[in-house]
């Protein structure tokens, strides 16, 4: 096989394409959006991610985009679905996209000769693939799956601001097949696009598309109990959360990654993975009930912060917010406590300042103005009373007490990522999120 189709050129679409052609495949992209069309074909990158531009200008004779099933289906032998699955208001997520393409991919497959797979990647409810995208694809090709035609689930497991990494480098790749035949194209598919060698998880697809929504489950869970200790540590003189975590992650059963104080999580994929995985169960009579509890515990940590800064402020005082995406290396803002705690301290009363290396765009989009937008952090904390420093990034590690007295009216610093621990603070209030004694 030398030729793959990719349905989607979003975020996590055009990086895979990209990864793909880099692998050596002759790579078709297919999307609605004709200005993104142009731009790529011309070589300009129109999504900003780590390493896509350079990637992109390095892979631009092999990546082709366009609008046209016919030609992207016909020219490739395998076809990975990367578009969105949007949250329903009962928790689900909506195959309004997924059923397009299928529609249309069925379409191409029609005029088409030879097996060619069919891989979702995009996160979808429990059942989906063997109840809905199989015999959409049947009725629309008039072909048979597993005969003509394969069809896999395989989602990813990626986070933004490292995707091109975390595509190359997966820990594992989870493949729902319909066949073994199926799973073994994609192995080889892959075998060619990863740097390393990564372990292969072969499920059918509903046990796939359960694995999938569940990961991200776990994975909140450890966010959240470090963030339920770290609320405890604080009460306690002398306790420190993160130290806490640090030791007992070193345990193989538990596990370092995602477990240390901060913000509650966000982003476009965890919040909404536990509240489908939650309406996944009740739909057959069940509840997921640690899922529900993590959800409701992590809106908890917002008003948590928004308290520990009422404690510092008198009404009318400015509040800096330094950090706005719901992580460091993108500029998402979607379901980011710092803007919901931004949001929440102007709804009080406070004059909020805010400054974000990537994301002041799309919250200037988002929430108007509403906030102080700043240029700079120098700016962002010129009088005000009280500094939140709420996404990790590397340019706020340069923040030290100098600066801080020279530019703030009353410096005191809510620390939610330790960002400051190992810095002298001298004259400057300092707050640490998980520790029980304020240091400065």
């Amino acid at each position: 096989m030398n030729g793959i189709s990719v349905i989607g050129l979003g975020k996590l679409g055009l990086c895979s394409a990209a990864c793909f052609a880099e692998g050596g495949y002759r790579v078709w992209g297919v999307d609605i959006n004709e200005e993104n069309i142009r731009r790529i074909n011309q070589g300009d990158c129109p999504i900003e991610e780590t390493g896509l531009v350079e990637l992109l200008s390095k892979v631009s004779s092999s990546l082709m985009a366009t609008s046209d099933y016919d030609k992207a289906i016909s020219n490739s032998g395998a076809s990975f679905i990367i578009v969105p699955t949007p949250s329903l208001d009962d928790g689900k997520f909506s195959n309004a996209y997924v059923e397009d393409v299928l529609g249309k991919i069925g379409a191409a497959l029609r005029k088409k000769n030879g097996y060619h797979l069919v891989v979702i990647t995009s996160t979808v409810m429990p059942g989906t693939t063997e109840n809905i995208a199989r015999p959409l694809l049947e009725e629309a090709s008039g072909k048979i799956c597993g005969k003509d035609f394969g069809l896999v689930y395989n989602p990813e497991f990626i986070a933004l601001g490292s995707v091109i990494r975390d595509f190359k480098n997966p820990d594992f790749l989870l493949i729902g097949e319909s066949s073994s035949q199926d799973g073994k194209i994609l192995e080889e598919i892959y075998s060619r696009t990863c740097e390393n060698t990564p372990a292969y998880a072969h499920l059918s697809p509903l046990n796939a598309e359960i694995a999938k929504i569940c990961l991200n489950c776990y994975v909140t869970t450890k966010i959240t109990f470090a963030n339920s200790l770290g609320a405890i540590c604080e009460s306690v003189p002398g306790a420190d959360a993160n130290q806490i975590t640090g030791a007992i992650g070193l345990d193989s059963r538990i596990g370092a990654k995602y477990f240390k104080t901060g913000l509650g999580f966000g982003g476009p994929c965890f919040p909404r993975d536990n509240r489908a995985f939650a309406a996944f169960a009740r739909d057959y009579g069940n509840r997921a009930k640690i899922s529900e509890l993590v959800d409701e515990i992590n809106e908890e940590q917002l008003s948590r912060i928004v308290h520990l800064a009422k404690e510092k402020l008198e009404k009318g005082d400015k509040v800096a917010i330094l950090g706005l995406s719901y992580k460091p290396d993108t500029p998402i803002i979607e379901e980011s406590q710092a803007v919901d705690i931004a949001r929440e301290l102007f709804r009080i009363g406070y004059r909020v300042s805010v400054y974000d290396p990537q994301a002041m765009e799309n919250t200037k989009k988002e929430e108007g103005d509403i906030f102080e937008y700043s240029d700079n952090m120098e700016e962002c904390l010129n009088g005000s009373s009280l500094c939140l420093i709420s996404t990790p990034w590397k340019e706020f590690k340069s923040i030290n007490a100098d600066f801080l007295i020279s530019k703030m009216k009353n410096p005191v610093v809510i620390d939610c990522w330790k960002l400051l621990k190992n810095i002298d603070l001298a004259g400057v209030e300092y707050i640490l999120l998980g520790e029980g004694v304020a240091s400065g």
